[in-house]
């Protein structure tokens, strides 16, 4: 039969979604793009926030109409709302046919089942007064009453999951063919008081080294240029194990690999990041220097009601250390506003943190109110239009510190790598710079080129023509004789 996926979500569920396509795959299905003509639709969640939630129920109940008008037999919800509201699920949305966790990856293909067979019969609509295609939210779905604030209204599973993928398991990559992502562990073992990822990803454990490579090693067989490593927090890697400078051992291994032209660490935490990974960036040709670490806040006061380490003092001191040793690195960094009992003392400081720092990117997120967390028992006293005031005034300080540093690199010379036809355009190519990562970070625009010429994973040597907000236009160079 015809699998299709629809992955939302970070890049570790997308990894979650790929292995899954290569079991199906494996097990003699085919893989198709195309949601109206698969026979099985896997909807892959998110349920990390509000909106999170919110956009993985509608594009389930797009799915289910899917199957009311068209070819699809089968709708299979796995992922983090799953993992979460798995009941819930079952109980509001009757034409989903499977429920798989987050610990449940390999059940696939027993919950694929068997759609060769003459379909059953199509369940009738919901019942008028509460109809699958009007839900608008999330909260009208399986949003519980509201508890008191001092309860948790979304108790642990009874078992937390184990699952984690090794080299031998099969996966179909959907991302670009020149990059992909490779989870070197999952799970957390954090408690920060906003994140419900421990409950829905159980607690750190770290994939056996020699596992990474040899899938970085085929990865690379197979013509993939970018390796982008990913967990919950990727410098915990090997810690979970008692083995010391597991991280930095790795990226020198991985930089041995023939083929690959760039390794990206993503989702770094302040209290792991130790000199030898710092050394192996700044000494390791292909490991970017390129720092994603989430700080969160820079209020002493907010980051211990958030149960996060930390405050300005000690990130000025760590963002020192992490510039000397590794001249040229690039800083991504990722803020909550609007926490419980936030401050405009609190946001002066977190602006003035952000001007000082001039980090390369930020992206500021306002806080979500999530059953099942610490912060859940705290009232939710910043007001909704308050909280994007906040966010739209840190990314105000922020897009004046990019414009500087934008228009400081014009004339300069800047290796590429080329990504592909540009969303506006398909006689545009983009690519990214070594302190730009895929579907987070700014763009590089070609121009003054035959777009013909550029190689989707190919490096190329460019020369800043201009900036356009937060992106860069660029011409290529001529090749070195």
């Amino acid at each position: 039969m015809k699998v299709g996926l629809v992955s939302l979500g970070c890049p570790k569920n997308l990894v979650d979604g790929e292995v899954m396509l290569g079991l199906a795959r494996e097990a003699g299905h085919e893989i198709t793009a195309e949601a109206g003509e698969a026979d099985a639709i896997v909807v892959n969640t998110c349920a990390f926030i509000d909106r999170a939630k919110e956009e993985s129920v509608e594009a389930i109940l797009e799915m289910v109409r899917l199957k009311r008008d068209g070819q699809c037999r089968r709708i299979v919800v796995t992922g983090c709302l799953a993992e979460r509201y798995r009941e819930e699920l079952r109980q509001e949305i009757p034409e989903i046919d499977a429920v798989l966790g987050t610990g449940e990856v390999p059940d696939i293909l027993t919950a694929l089942g068997d759609t060769q067979r003459t379909p059953s019969p199509t369940p009738p609509p919901a019942p008028a007064a509460r109809p699958v295609t009007l839900y608008r939210s999330t909260a009208q779905l399986i949003a519980p009453p509201a508890p008191a604030p001092t309860q948790a209204s979304t108790p642990a599973p009874a078992t937390s999951p184990t699952y984690l993928y090794d080299a031998s398991t099969p996966r179909v990559l959907t991302t670009p063919r020149h990059y992909a992502y490779v989870k070197i562990a999952e799970g957390c073992d954090y408690t920060c008081a906003f994140c419900i990822i421990p409950t829905l990803r159980g607690q750190y454990r770290s994939r056996d080294e020699d596992s990474i490579v040899c899938e970085a090693e085929d990865l690379a067989a197979r013509g993939i240029r970018e390796l982008l490593l990913i967990s919950q927090d990727t410098t915990f890697f090997g810690v979970d194990r008692g083995e010391r400078g597991a991280l930095g051992r790795l990226l020198r291994r991985l930089d041995a690999i023939d083929g690959l032209t760039w390794i990206r660490l993503l989702y770094l935490y302040p209290t792991t990041i130790t000199d030898d990974v710092l050394d192996a960036m700044a000494e390791c040709p292909k490991v970017c220097r390129y720092i994603d670490l989430p700080l969160q806040h820079a209020s002493s006061a907010v980051l211990k009601r958030m149960r996060r380490p930390g405050s300005r003092r000690s990130y000025d001191t760590l963002l020192a250390r992490i510039r000397s040793r590794v001249p040229g690195v690039t800083l991504r960094t990722t803020f909550i506003v609007g926490f419980p009992g936030e401050t405009e003392a609190d946001v002066d400081g977190l602006e003035a943190f952000v001007r000082d720092t001039g980090f390369d990117h930020v992206g500021v997120f306002t806080y979500s109110h999530e059953e099942g967390t610490r912060a859940y028992a705290l009232d939710d006293d910043v007001p909704a239009a308050v909280k994007r005031a906040r966010r739209d005034r840190i990314m105000r300080t922020q897009k004046q510190i990019v414009a500087r540093a934008r228009r400081a690199q014009i004339g300069q010379v800047l290796p590429v790598i080329v990504d592909g036809p540009s969303p506006e355009s398909a006689l545009v190519m983009t690519g990214r710079a070594e302190g730009q990562a895929p579907d987070i970070d700014s763009l590089v625009y070609f121009s003054e080129c035959d777009p013909s010429t550029l190689v989707p994973g190919s490096l190329v040597e460019t020369r800043v023509l201009a900036a356009r907000g937060y992106d860069l236009v660029v011409t290529p160079l001529p090749a070195r004789s």
